[in-house]
C-alpha cells in the first residue's frame, strides 16, 4: 500500500500550483468517478524515498485515481505503474473509487485541495462526455494538466468533444474495437480447425455463451459485438455454420454484470445457472464461453470445473473452449494448464510506461504529449494515444 509524506505535500502545494498555472483557463465543474472521501478505505499513499544520492526529479505531486483496485487488469496497471514512479523519484498518491462516480468525484477535489499538481484519472463512467468534462473542468480551474486512461472519456459521436477541450489533457487507452476484432478472429480459427471436437452434441452447430462487462461500456460493446461477428465470418469462410446463442429467449445474447465490476462472481453465477439448464444430459450443452474479460473466463471455468469440465491436460473430462480479454497472469496460469483456451493481450506494462512517459513531461515542464511521436496515435483526436493488443494463447 501506498505511503504518503504529507508534510512534503503541504510544503509543496504552493510551488506546484505555481508550476503548472499556464496550463489553462478558470472553468470550474464538479466531476469524478466514485463520490467519496480520502481516507484509508478509499486511498491508498505513496511517497517515493529518498535519500541524498536519489532526489525526487520534481516537486509534482500527481493523484491517481483508479475506477476500482478490485479489477484484475486494473490492477496489475497499478502495481507496474507505482514502480515505474518510484523508479522516477515523483510524489503520487492513489485512490480507489470503488466503481462509484461520486466517490471518484469527492476524491479529485479533495486532491486538487491538497495540492496536487496533475491527475490522472481511470473513471468510473466510462463513456461519459458529462462525467468527463467535469473532471477536465475542474483541471482548468486548478491550472493543471489532467491525463485519462483505460476507460474511454467519450463516445464516437463526441469523439475528440473533451479532449479537445483543454491544451493540457490527454487519454492513454487502447482502440475499443480492436480487442473484439481479435478476439472474433482467434475464436474463428480454433473452432475451424477443432469444429467436431467443440460440437458436443454433433448437431452441426456451435452453442456459445456471451458474458459482458458493462453495459455501455465502449469496450465491452465492441467486444460483445465483434467476437461473434468476427468468428462468424472465419467459419462462413471455413464452410461452417454460424455460431448459435444457447438460450434463444434472450434476444440480447449476452448476460452483463449487473454491477460493471466484469466481475468473475458474475459470470460464475451465470454459468451455474444455465448449466443447471443446458447441459449433455439434456443435449444442449454450451459448446463455446466467450468473456469480455478474463476475470469473467475465470469465473465460467470454475463454474465448469465445478460440473466436471475444463479440469486441465492430463486429467479426465471435456474441454469446452473459452476465450477472454487482458492476458492476465491468472490466464495465462489458465491457458498453461489447459483449463482454458486464449485470450488477448491489453498490454499493462505497455500502458502503465506511456502514463509514466507523461507524468515525466509534466514534472519536468514539459508538455503532456511532448516525445510520443512513437505511439500509436488517433488518427481523429491528437492527445489520445492507443496501446496495442496482441494474441496470447500460451506463446509469447
Amino acid at each position: 500500500m501506498m505511503k504518503k509524506k504529507l508534510l512534503a505535500v503541504m510544503l509543496t502545494a504552493t510551488m506546484a500550483m505555481g508550476m503548472f498555472a499556464g496550463c489553462g483557463s478558470s472553468d470550474d465543474k464538479s466531476k469524478g468517478t466514485d463520490g467519496g472521501k480520502s481516507t484509508a478505505s478509499t486511498s491508498s499513499e505513496k511517497t517515493s524515498d529518498k535519500t541524498d544520492d536519489k532526489k525526487s526529479d520534481s516537486d509534482a505531486n500527481v493523484a491517481v485515481f483508479y475506477y476500482t483496485y478490485s479489477d484484475t487488469y486494473i490492477a496489475s496497471v497499478r502495481t507496474l505503474l507505482d514502480k515505474k514512479l518510484d523508479e522516477m523519484g515523483l510524489e503520487y498518491q492513489d485512490y480507489d473509487g470503488n466503481s462509484n462516480q461520486t466517490t471518484q468525484n469527492e476524491q479529485i477535489d479533495t486532491a486538487i485541495q491538497t495540492g496536487a499538481t496533475m491527475l490522472v484519472v481511470n473513471i468510473v463512467t466510462s463513456g461519459s462526455v458529462d462525467a468527463s468534462s467535469q473532471i477536465v473542468d475542474k483541471a482548468k480551474a486548478a491550472g493543471i494538466p489532467v491525463v485519462f486512461f483505460n476507460r474511454a472519456v467519450e463516445d464516437d459521436k463526441t469523439e475528440g468533444d473533451v479532449l479537445g477541450s483543454y491544451d493540457q489533457c490527454a487519454f492513454v487507452g487502447t482502440d475499443a474495437p480492436e480487442a473484439g476484432h481479435m478476439q472474433g478472429e482467434m475464436i474463428g480459427k480454433y473452432l475451424s480447425e477443432n469444429y467436431d471436437a467443440a460440437d458436443l452434441n454433433g448437431d452441426g452447430k456451435i452453442s456459445y455463451a456471451m458474458f459482458m462487462g458493462q453495459l455501455g461500456n465502449a469496450e465491452a460493446i465492441y467486444r460483445t459485438q465483434y467476437a461473434v461477428e468476427d468468428a462468424n465470418k472465419v467459419l462462413k469462410e471455413a464452410g461452417k455454420p454460424e455460431l448459435e446463442y444457447f438460450d434463444p429467449s434472450n434476444s440480447d445474447k449476452y448476460q452483463v454484470d449487473q454491477d460493471g465490476n466484469w466481475s468473475a462472481t458474475a459470470s460464475n453465477n451465470y454459468m451455474n445457472t444455465n448449466l443447471s439448464q443446458y447441459n449433455e444430459e439434456n443435449n444442449n450443452m454450451i459448446e463455446l464461453v466467450i468473456c469480455n474479460n478474463d476475470g469473467m473466463a475465470e469465473g465460467a471455468i470454475s463454474a465448469l470445473n465445478d460440473k466436471g469440465y475444463n479440469l486441465g491436460s492430463g486429467k479426465d473430462g471435456k474441454t469446452i473452449p473459452v476465450f477472454g480479454v487482458d492476458a492476465t497472469d491468472a490466464a495465462k496460469q489458465l491457458i498453461g494448464d489447459g483449463k482454458m483456451t486464449g485470450t488477448i493481450k491489453q498490454d499493462a506494462d505497455g500502458m502503465a510506461e506511456c502514463i509514466a512517459k507523461l507524468m515525466q513531461n509534466v514534472a519536468n515542464s514539459k508538455e503532456v504529449m511532448d516525445g510520443t511521436d512513437s505511439y500509436n496515435i488517433s488518427d481523429k483526436v491528437s492527445n489520445k494515444i492507443y496501446i496495442p493488443y496482441g494474441e496470447y494463447t500460451g506463446e509469447e
